[in-house]
C-alpha cells in the first residue's frame, strides 16, 4: 500500500462521515444538473446500454454508479475507500448489474476484458501514468475509456490546488489535468482516438432561479475557442485500439 493510497482511504473516511455529495457539490439544485450533464457524457461516451460490460473506478458513494446502472449496462464499481462503499451499498442497485468491489485500482485484480471503463473525478486521484496503462490493459481491443476530470486551467480548480489546506473537500494528493499534456499521458499508454473537450461552467453554488441562464452562458463559453479552456471540467474519451 502507498502512502497516497493510505492517504485517500483516510480522506474518505473524512467526506464518508459528512453529506459527501453536497461537500463534493453534487447536492444543490445546480449541482445536480451538473451531475446529470456529466453523467450523460460519460455513458453515451463509453457507449453504456444493455450487454455492455463496464468497470467503473472510483465509484465512491455510488451516486454515479446508480445513474450509469439505468442504460441497462453490466457494472463492477470499485473504490479503494470502505466508508465510502458502505453509503454505496445503502443505494441497493440491482446486484445482478452492479457489483461493488473495495480494491486500490492501481493493483485491481478483476477479471476483464472490460467493453469500457469509466469513471467521474477519479483519475486525478491516482497515480496516472500506471492507471492509463492499467485502464488500457483492462479494455477489450476497440474498448472505450471515458472519464470527466477537473480542469486545472480553471481558477477554482487551480486555487483548490494550490491552497488546498482550505479546502477541505480536496485530498492531500489529488492534482488537476491540462487538455494536452494528459493527450500525451493517454497517446503514451497507447490510447488512440482521443478526445478531449473542456465542458462545465455551472458552480454548484448557483441560486435555482439563475441555473437557466447560467447554463446557457456557459454552453457559450464552452463554444468560444480561447475561453473554453477554462471550463470547470475536462470530458476525455480514448480507444483501445481494435488490432
Amino acid at each position: 500500500m502507498t502512502e497516497r493510497a493510505e492517504n485517500e482511504i483516510q480522506f474518505g473516511e473524512h467526506i464518508a462521515n459528512q453529506d459527501t455529495e453536497l461537500l463534493w457539490g453534487w447536492g444543490t439544485p445546480a449541482g445536480r444538473l451538473r451531475a446529470t450533464r456529466r453523467a450523460d457524457y460519460i455513458r453515451s461516451g463509453a457507449r453504456l446500454g444493455a450487454g455492455v460490460y463496464a468497470l467503473e473506478i472510483g465509484c465512491g458513494t455510488g451516486m454515479f454508479t446508480e445513474m450509469f446502472s439505468q442504460t441497462g449496462a453490466k457494472i463492477l464499481a470499485v473504490d479503494i475507500s470502505p466508508d465510502l462503499l458502505k453509503k454505496a451499498a445503502t443505494r441497493n442497485l440491482p446486484q445482478d448489474t452492479v457489483q461493488f468491489m473495495e480494491k486500490r485500482f492501481e493493483n485491481c485484480d478483476v477479471d476483464g476484458p472490460f467493453d469500457a471503463v469509466i469513471g467521474s473525478s477519479i483519475l486525478h486521484h491516482l497515480e496516472v501514468d500506471e492507471a492509463l496503462k492499467k485502464i488500457h490493459d483492462l479494455l477489450k481491443p476497440g474498448g472505450v475509456m471515458s472519464f470527466a476530470e477537473p480542469n486545472m486551467l480553471n481558477p477554482q480548480v487551480f486555487a483548490e490546488r494550490k491552497f488546498r489546506r482550505f479546502f477541505s473537500y480536496i485530498s492531500p494528493d489529488e492534482i488537476a489535468f491540462v487538455r494536452w499534456t494528459l493527450k500525451s499521458a493517454l497517446e503514451k499508454a497507447g490510447f488512440t482516438d482521443i478526445e478531449i473537450t473542456p465542458f462545465d461552467w455551472l458552480h454548484p453554488a448557483v441560486p435555482k432561479p439563475l441555473i437557466g441562464t447560467v447554463s446557457v452562458i456557459g454552453k457559450v463559453l464552452e463554444a468560444l475557442p480561447l475561453l473554453r479552456e477554462f471550463s470547470g471540467s475536462l470530458y476525455i474519451k480514448a480507444m483501445r485500439p481494435a488490432k
